[in-house]
């Protein structure tokens, strides 16, 4: 998805990619995307975890308003202040 991601930003579209294995991102370098510590199959975290879900969410569409060049990794801390 990051190489995609990469290629849609040249065309215009933000892009925010969701990371479950942070050297995979490091590698590919996608131009924003948020590296979580979740298992394989629950990018958000766990299932009915609404709360929780909301908060991967939104940080990482936060991404979307970081300062930094590009490429922007960021790691998803659980309980972090919004």
């Amino acid at each position: 998805m990051g190489l995609i991601a990469g290629v849609l930003e040249q065309h215009g579209i933000a892009t925010v990619c969701i990371a479950l294995v942070r050297s995979i991102a490091e590698s590919v370098r996608p131009p924003r995307a948020l590296a979580v510590p979740f298992r394989f199959g629950a990018p958000l975290g766990e299932a009915n975890d609404e709360v929780g879900q909301l908060a991967v969410m939104s940080a990482a569409l936060r991404l979307l308003d970081d300062p930094g060049p590009a490429p922007v990794l960021r790691d998803y801390r659980r309980g972090a202040s919004t």
